[in-house]
């Protein structure tokens, strides 16, 4: 039997990146995955090459958020997004927004599938968050606000599910090779005159020591740590795979 034989896990932004690359690796060890994300050509995409039941939902409009199904042993909070300006300048409307969908969705999630994970005496909570959970950058008040939040949500999560054989762990991933980061890279060196990998190196991963990209596929190898045989005493931790970026 495969690890997760009889499990369904919920991944959120499943659609590309990170949360496809998660949505294979479950699927691999035999879960039943759930994969819920705002964009259906996407999710369509993925159905058609993973036996996965597509959910399509927009995880800022909180009562869709809560009518998403309860009975989950493998929690997996992806999704999210990115607005850069300073505070002073912040639109508070976007702020809100991106604290709905990168820490606010995942509570009612967690709040929604631990009584089920409780009663079964098993399950998992796997957090994506990012080295913004760990160290702040100018201009993302919102994405590192909310990310500091969901490491404190993630840690509240294990100490109050440890006696009903639930864990909660975040994974602090540094740039990842995504679609929203290679735009990004493409933005930035148009705007200040280089090549694109000299945007990575020496603009994005310059508080780095390693100097390259993390695939989405690693971080779904990290993940599965979280939920694999040596995962039940690992839990109210941030694992870093950020190229040596928080050990300064």
């Amino acid at each position: 039997m495969a690890l997760l034989d009889g499990k369904t896990a919920l991944v959120t932004g499943a659609a590309s990146g990170i949360g496809a690359a998660l949505a294979r690796r479950l699927v691999t060890d035999g879960a039943h995955v759930l994969a819920v994300d705002r964009d259906a050509v996407g999710l369509k995409a993925l159905a058609d090459s993973l036996p996965v039941e597509a959910i399509e939902c927009d995880l800022s409009d909180l009562a869709a958020v809560d009518a998403l199904p309860a009975t989950v042993d493998v929690l997996v909070n992806n999704a999210g997004l990115q607005h850069v300006a300073p505070v002073h300048e912040f639109d508070p409307d976007r702020f809100s927004l991106v604290l709905r969908v990168l820490l606010e969705a995942p509570f009612r999630l967690a709040r929604r599938t631990l009584p089920h994970m409780y009663a079964h005496g098993w399950g998992r909570v796997v957090n994506v968050s990012s080295v913004h959970g760990l160290r702040a950058s100018p201009f993302k008040a919102a994405y590192v606000s909310a990310k500091h939040g969901l490491e404190g949500l993630s840690k509240v999560i294990a100490l109050e599910g440890a006696e009903h054989g639930v864990t909660s762990s975040c994974i602090n991933p540094g740039y990842v090779r995504t679609p929203l980061v290679e735009g990004q890279v493409a933005e930035q060196a148009r705007a200040h005159g280089i090549a694109e990998s000299e945007v990575v190196e020496r603009i994005m991963l310059a508080p780095a020591a390693v100097k390259r990209l993390v695939e989405p596929d690693e971080v779904a190898e990290l993940a599965a740590v979280l939920w694999g045989p040596a995962s039940a005493s690992i839990t109210g931790v941030s694992l870093s795979m950020d190229g040596g970026w928080s050990a300064r």
